[in-house]
């Protein structure tokens, strides 16, 4: 049923229709068939899918059609971990909003001045996307209400609560008085995300996107392995002998983002990072070069790659194993975005990364190759010996 599914039949609105056909999307992806219906009677909602599956769109277009034009008070409030992730929430439901009259968005996060953000809200925006900590900002200034607040939502909730935004999250629901429902999205539902759904949601519908889904991400994941002194080089030759044009590599640390982004381009890479010590203000220049194609490899730490939304990405590397299982997944669903096949490496330089990655591979359920690097270039799979078993001792 949901193959022939199309957005006619969610019967959504003329100037809906016209945007997604302007934007390409003829067919709901499968948190979008099963989301948007249940938004639009307005259930609370929470969804457990893949990045890159279309969260977005799954709670965007129904909070657009319960809008009021005629209503001037922010009736749809979202809240995203990151500057970068709200930036990019509020471009793309501008973008549904071109057939649309009197439907204003503002977008707020720390790390840029607050006056623009003010004037902002001076327009009277009907939805406003946000992080919990300017918005708090914001509603202390009494630049903003939210007492007329319809649907709230939570995108990437679990790394929201994870980064210790618990009690601002939890302050912002409970001052939204009018509420008629609450979404919670996310790639993996940890305690703090059912710590939300107990606290607020009622008849909550429960929606999960298993990964083996048609909507997952079609990723080949390999990993290599290298001394920790040769882990810039063996990148940088992987990169090249595969001919990846379009790269995103990710760092644990601000430190080792900077490093190696100096590494390589030390090394003639068209190579720039993001991450926490970077104006925003030149965080999101970098962004839109990447997103302009004018920059080849990106370098980003979890937490600064929030929003990163690139359909091309040739590959993801790990330079560093993640720390948590979940940022695995939300780091390789950066690649192999819209139907096309990406490709994951993780670079390897001891055991405790061996381990951590051999976790994931068991937590998530994923097939990790390791390879082989040739001196030429080439890429070998890596014969993995079986452990000697120990000699049998007879009394």
């Amino acid at each position: 049923m949901e193959e022939t599914l199309t957005f006619e039949s969610l019967g959504l609105s003329e100037a809906m229709l016209k945007a997604l056909e302007k934007k390409g999307y003829g067919y709901p992806t499968t948190i979008q068939a099963q989301a948007i219906p249940e938004f639009l009677k307005w259930k609370d909602v929470i969804a457990k899918a893949p990045t890159g599956t279309g969260k977005t769109f799954a709670f965007g277009i129904p909070m657009i059609e319960h809008i009021d034009p005629e209503n001037e008070a922010v009736q749809g409030l979202i809240l995203a971990p990151t500057r970068e992730l709200a930036i990019q929430i509020g471009d793309e439901l501008r973008g549904l909003l071109t057939y649309y009259n009197g439907i204003r968005v503002a977008v707020l996060y720390g790390g840029a001045s607050i006056g623009p953000q003010i004037k902002a809200l001076e327009r009277k925006p009907q939805i406003v996307v946000a992080t919990p900590g300017r918005l708090m900002d914001h509603y202390n200034r009494k630049t903003i209400r939210l007492d007329k607040i319809q649907t709230v939502v939570l995108d990437e909730a679990d790394r929201m609560l994870d980064m210790g935004f618990f009690k601002d999250v939890t302050r912002i629901i409970d001052k939204v008085k009018n509420r008629k429902n609450l979404g919670l999205f996310s790639a993996t539902i940890s305690q703090e995300v059912m710590t939300v759904q107990w606290m607020y949601q009622r008849d909550e519908v429960e929606i999960t996107v298993e990964p083996k889904q048609e909507d997952r991400p079609d990723i080949d994941q390999f990993s290599l392995s290298c001394t920790p002194l040769e882990k810039a080089e063996t990148t940088l030759r992987l990169i090249r002998s595969q001919g990846y044009e379009r790269v995103i590599i990710f760092c644990n640390t601000k430190h080792m983002c900077q490093r190696l982004t100096d590494d390589l381009q030390r090394a003639g890479q068209d190579c720039d990072c993001i991450h926490g010590d970077i104006r925003q203000s030149q965080r999101e220049k970098t962004m839109q070069r990447y997103r302009d194609g004018k920059l080849a490899i990106l370098v980003a730490t979890d937490v600064a790659s929030r929003g990163i939304d690139v359909d091309d990405v040739d590959c993801v590397i790990n330079y560093d194993v993640p720390e948590e299982n979940e940022y695995y997944v939300h780091r390789i669903g950066r690649t192999g975005r819209a139907k096309r096949k990406g490709v994951a490496w993780s670079i390897i330089s001891n055991f405790p990364e061996k381990a951590k990655l051999d976790e994931i591979c068991k937590f998530c359920q994923f097939s990790i190759k390791p390879m082989v690097l040739g001196e030429d270039g080439v890429l070998t799979e890596e014969v993995v010996k079986a452990p000697t078993p120990p000699k049998r001792r007879f009394r």
